[in-house]
């Protein structure tokens, strides 16, 4: 009796082991559908399946072709049409092949020291419009513009049009500094003199005119043995102060100096920021084209 009651509940679970196993297998193709037809599920998909926004428009960067204007008259420049088998000539000709060469008298010193591209236009697509001036060894600067067309991406170009010359850009008015503060001799001026003998001669260590956390690479090799500040202009009032502000200032400053080297004087300028810390000025950042990390540029 006993081993038929063990074989009666023996067989009992294994039903309702298949049972579990089955209703499982059921659950989870039901799972599924319940899941897709739930509200949360609904928007995903709808939120997957939607276009786009319609203010995404992906752009193509258009191509300035002053470069390859630049090569075409300096080239066209050192060409002669007495002479189209002339490397220079060869390469005028594959860059506008509907170009005539120009024609120099034999003796004639027309070649330039230096072309160089200064004004570009966008005319339409495809089509544009570079100024380019030529300098000559007697001083003499003359200005060609020429028509460029560029292909749809930007990768291939080609000069349409003969150059013109023409007159060159005019000079535009020198806007007000906004450094209209003059800063006295003392403790920044003293700071901006050090750190750019630093920085441009290598006398001293540049990391100890620093704000924490600023890095800026000195000047190598140095191109100067001296430097001296001339003058100081800030953008704060504070900056011509005798004492040196509580911790956090900062202060913008233009820095004239002259610098000296074997072949002579040189008048740069330099834009700084500096910050007041533990009674001193360190610099901040370098704002005349050098990046480093921790500051501005």
């Amino acid at each position: 009796m006993a081993a038929g009651v063990a074989l009666h509940a023996m067989r009992r679970r294994v039903r309702l082991s298949r049972v579990a196993i089955w209703t499982l297998i059921a659950a989870g193709p039901i799972a599924l559908g319940l899941s897709l037809t739930s509200p949360a599920a609904s928007t995903a998909v709808a939120a997957a399946t939607q276009d786009p926004p319609t203010n995404m428009v992906r752009t193509t960067a258009v191509a300035d072709p002053s470069g390859y204007a630049q090569l075409f008259v300096s080239a066209w420049l050192r060409s002669s049409a007495d002479d189209v088998s002339s490397a220079q000539a060869r390469l005028a000709q594959s860059m506008a092949p509907r170009v005539e060469l120009p024609d120099p008298v034999p003796a004639a010193q027309s070649a330039p020291v230096s072309v160089t591209a200064v004004r570009s236009a966008h005319r339409a697509q495809g089509a544009w419009s570079v100024t380019v001036a030529a300098q000559y060894a007697d001083g003499r600067v003359r200005y060609y513009a020429l028509p460029v067309a560029a292909d749809r991406a930007g990768t291939s170009f080609t000069v349409t049009g003969a150059p013109g010359v023409v007159a060159g850009p005019a000079r535009a008015e020198v806007p007000t500094s906004v450094y209209g503060v003059s800063v006295p001799q003392g403790d920044l001026s003293s700071a901006v003199g050090e750190f750019l003998a630093a920085y441009l001669t290598g006398a001293g260590e540049v990391e100890r005119y620093l704000a924490p956390g600023v890095q800026l690479t000195p000047v190598s090799p140095a191109p100067f043995t001296a430097v001296a500040v001339q003058q100081v202009s800030a953008v704060q009032d504070v900056a011509a102060g005798e004492q040196v502000p509580a911790n956090g200032t900062q202060v913008r400053v233009l820095a004239g100096v002259e610098a000296r080297d074997a072949d002579g004087r040189w008048p740069l300028a330099y834009e700084l920021a500096l910050t007041a810390r533990a009674g001193r000025w360190e610099v901040a950042a370098l704002e005349s084209g050098s990046a480093q990390r921790g500051g501005a540029r």
